[in-house]
């Protein structure tokens, strides 16, 4: 009668050969069942937005527990007063004494970049990052499609453990490195980094590049001491950026420098798809995956954008946190 019906699931007929059994009837039993429905009213509406004003990182659960209602009525409320959750961003604590020096940087970089368009591009920023056997894992969003649950883990916290330094730069379209960097960065190994180990990393660079490049590193203990700042001061007299020297970089400003907020996200999360081997293993998935970066097209260009919104976006908010101004600019 009825060709292009679409079939009842099989669940259906179960269902209904259980009320049968249980009952002796089809018929559905509509009394005592379930959780009653509450009925909506104005007090409701005010009881909800009131905790909400009172404890905006409240979930929707609890409030509906707080006041005997269903999560769906919580939602529905919100929904029409137009309030939507959002993530809490991470950001890196400041103290009152880093705003000024920020927002000093940030407006002569803002100024040296209105001279010359291009002076984003002559600045060698570098960085140091650790990489160990265990990858700090997000397993927020992190799921497994299957038709049945496969138990899957992922083993951590391993007995051996192994880990490497590792130094990066990008300046222009080029990552140079990686290198890698005693465990311990002294500042003796580092002053020995720059005088015999950085040169021959930038021996492809073009002659021009090398000419105006700037040297930028961050106010690690090891890039202070007093032999690291001579050779800075006589290999890049005016054009290094860091504690102490010409131009100050501010401590506690990871959201200012490529490497922080772009390059060691996007590597380790290379580096960690799969698990970690050995030392070795651990060294070569991380040249591999500076190689895929290192051709990525437009990646440094994309990164040069986002610098300059960052530094447009650190003076708006006078040297404080802007994360909530990127999208904005």
């Amino acid at each position: 009668m009825y060709p292009n019906r679409r079939p009842p699931h099989l669940s259906t007929f179960t269902r209904l050969h259980q009320r049968l059994h249980e009952s002796g009837t089809f018929e559905k039993r509509s009394l005592d069942t379930g959780r009653h429905r509450q009925i909506r009213t104005p007090e409701l509406e005010v009881a909800v937005l009131n905790i909400i004003e009172a404890q905006p990182e409240t979930s929707t659960r609890k409030i509906a527990a707080d006041l005997n209602t269903c999560t769906s009525t919580v939602w529905r409320i919100l929904k029409e007063q137009q309030l939507y959750p959002y993530h809490i961003q991470r950001v890196q604590a400041l103290l009152p004494s880093d705003f000024e020096p920020r927002m000093t940087f940030s407006q002569w970089f803002h100024q040296m970049n209105m001279e010359n368009p291009f002076f984003c591009s002559k600045i060698l920023f570098s960085d140091e990052a650790s990489f160990s056997r265990d990858a700090i894992q997000n397993f927020h969003n992190r799921h497994i499609w299957a038709e049945e649950n496969p138990h899957s883990v992922i083993e951590s916290r391993h007995q051996y453990q192994f880990s490497v330094n590792v130094w990066i730069g990008i300046v222009d379209e080029h990552l140079i490195g990686p290198h890698f960097l005693p465990l311990r960065l002294t500042g003796e190994s580092y002053f020995y980094f720059l005088q015999e180990e950085l040169p021959p990393l930038l021996e492809h660079l073009p002659l021009q590049i090398r000419r105006e490049m700037y040297y930028m590193h961050d106010g690690a203990p090891g890039h202070f001491s007093i032999d690291v700042r001579r050779y800075l001061n006589l290999n890049y007299e005016n054009r290094w950026i860091g504690r102490g020297g010409p131009h100050f970089w501010p401590p506690r400003s990871p959201d200012l420098n490529p490497l922080d907020f772009c390059i060691w996200g996007y590597l380790k999360e290379l580096v960690y798809a799969t698990p970690v081997q050995d030392i070795e293993d651990l060294r070569n998935r991380i040249i591999a995956s500076c190689d895929i970066i290192r051709n990525n097209p437009g990646i440094f260009q994309r990164i040069r954008g986002s610098m300059l919104r960052r530094i447009n976006a650190c003076i708006t908010s006078q040297g404080g946190h802007f994360q909530h101004l990127l999208k904005n600019i």
